[in-house]
């Protein structure tokens, strides 16, 4: 079935939308032969089939957004808006409704809570607006943070995702690192990135990275902001120090959600700084929307050793 759609672009220079001697318009007309796509003045009409028509509107829309926020379209946002609608659809059946373990569904799998720890950060991140998730390593914490962010934004109930970490050295020091102050601190970030890139293709992120909606920044990099609408991830937080740990938990707007991951077993910060997570255990523990979840040896998800590494390690540690 065909439909006719008028898109109106007033108020936009219509080079901006179409490139330099049309060049956008003749990428879009590459990428959707089969629509007929016809542009006068300060509107776009497309003729063709209902479902091409729609993602080809869809795609305008997204320009005409980046047009009013950022006074430009580049080609790199237009070639990653057209490689998303084109992306295929995956033909495994979706996951079933039922299943309570899956948080957020991509194309490839779903992602699950898989252990007993990460099913109680899911359902306290339900009912709580800030959640503490502490544990040892391998226990998925961050992951599984992320996952729900992620579902958070798909489900429209939040309008941003900001993930934060200190960065903290151990063992080196920032300084000597090569590179500029973005390449120094991109180890520190890279967990956050790589949990990401499971749950969204590449030019997905890639876009809402550049627009924005997704940020990726070290703790400090938050003073002085009220993040509304947003869901926050604040990462090793056994390794933000009491000042720093109320100044993030203090960038709560309206409408906004919290979860702080981190292991009071491996801290990085000099013994004369207190940290700032057994702090807010105390301090925060009898608060109303406020939940602490605990993760221990059982939640471990990653090698076999793992566990054992850390039974190891508490043992020695308590002689």
């Amino acid at each position: 079935m065909t439909t006719e759609k008028k898109i109106e672009i007033q108020g936009i220079e219509p080079v901006i939308l179409f490139g330099p001697f049309d060049s956008y318009l003749k990428t879009i007309r590459t990428a959707f032969p089969d629509v007929q796509i016809t542009a006068r003045g300060s509107a776009v009409t497309l003729n063709g089939d209902d479902d091409e028509v729609a993602v080809l509107e869809q795609i305008f829309r997204e320009m005409i957004f980046l047009a009013d926020k950022h006074g430009e379209v580049l080609e790199n946002d237009l070639n990653a808006l057209i490689n998303l609608a084109l992306a295929p659809v995956p033909r495994s059946k979706p996951p079933a409704p039922d299943d309570e373990d899956i948080i957020v569904s991509t194309p490839d799998f779903a992602v699950k809570a898989k252990t007993n720890g990460q099913r109680r950060m899911v359902s306290e991140a339900k009912t709580n607006d800030i959640l503490f998730a502490i544990g040892p390593a391998g226990t998925g914490k961050t992951y599984t943070a992320v996952a729900i962010a992620v579902a958070a934004w798909k489900a429209k109930t939040v309008k941003r995702i900001v993930l934060a970490r200190p960065a903290v050295e151990a063992g080196e020091s920032l300084g000597f690192l090569p590179g500029d102050l973005a390449q120094k601190i991109d180890p520190y970030l890279r967990p956050l990135y790589d949990a990401l890139q499971d749950m969204l293709t590449s030019e997905k992120l890639k876009l809402l990275t550049e627009r924005r909606i997704i940020e990726i920044v070290p703790l400090a990099y938050m003073r002085g902001r009220t993040l509304n609408n947003a869901f926050i991830i604040l990462d090793e937080a056994q390794n933000a120090s009491s000042k720093q740990m109320k100044m993030c938990l203090t960038r709560l707007g309206i409408n906004s959600k919290a979860i702080i991951t981190g292991d009071v077993t491996q801290i990085d910060l000099p013994s004369v700084m207190e940290s700032g997570l057994p702090n807010a255990e105390q301090i925060l523990k009898n608060i109303k929307g406020i939940s602490f979840v605990y993760l221990d040896k059982s939640d471990v998800v990653r090698h076999k050793l793992v566990r054992d590494i850390i039974n190891a390690y508490e043992i020695h540690e308590s002689k």
